[in-house]
């Protein structure tokens, strides 16, 4: 892809430049068996499957930025049984994301369990969505089923909060798959399709549009 001279590009090379990213050693658990994937500084754990994209480290953050399409950092390491924390923001205007976790990769394609960041009307944030397979699991569509009044209810439907910074938690054993926004239950359920695979952060393609991460840590069970 040829370089452009944009201010949002000039903006990331900028803060690229300006961000100073140092290996980091082997990851070491805290009392409680906790594992930083994130030490504010580096993305030694992290990489980009994708020909687009770009992720740079600054002020504890993750920024995700692209001038293409959607695309996912990934950790290097796969996951199995764990619960997984992190924080969002999403940037005022359109914006989507997700975390995606069990999930797989090849060269420009991700797919597996996310757990959704979704901001619209629809108010979906925390639902279990399977990228590039099934779709959505949890809720349903459409959005008016009966399955949906009955299980997306107005707390799930409220747990987000646009404009802030957002908690998620995702705690998997076995086929239990439990999704947590700020300390809500949104996804209580089995499926047995994805036992193993990876971390992952989405940027939904939004050309301009930053996403920041922080926060991210996970308890292998």
């Amino acid at each position: 892809m040829k370089p452009t001279n944009s201010p949002l590009q000039s903006f990331i090379f900028l803060l690229a430049a300006a961000t100073v990213l140092l290996p980091i050693s082997a990851a070491a658990k805290d009392d409680d068996g906790w594992i930083d994937l994130f030490d504010g500084e580096s993305l030694e754990n992290w990489f980009n499957p994708f020909d687009w994209g770009e992720a740079v480290a600054q002020n504890n953050e993750i920024l995700l930025h692209t001038i293409a399409r959607k695309f996912f950092l990934m950790t290097k390491k796969t996951y199995s049984d764990f619960i997984f924390e992190a924080e969002i923001r999403l940037p005022e205007g359109v914006s989507n994301s997700g975390f995606q976790f069990r999930s797989h990769f090849e060269p420009n394609r991700v797919w597996g369990y996310q757990a959704e960041v979704d901001p619209s009307d629809r108010a979906w944030s925390g639902g279990l969505y399977d990228e590039g397979r099934r779709g959505w699991i949890h809720p349903k569509q459409p959005i008016d089923s009966d399955y949906n009044r009955e299980n997306w209810t107005e707390d799930r439907r409220n747990a987000f909060k646009n404009g802030e910074w957002n908690r998620y938690r995702i705690h998997c054993e076995g086929d239990h798959i439990r999704i947590y926004v700020n300390d809500v239950l949104t996804t209580d359920l089995r499926d047995d399709v994805d036992g193993v695979g990876r971390i992952g952060l989405q940027h939904h393609g939004e050309v301009g549009q930053i996403y920041r991460f922080r926060n991210l840590r996970i308890k292998e069970l």
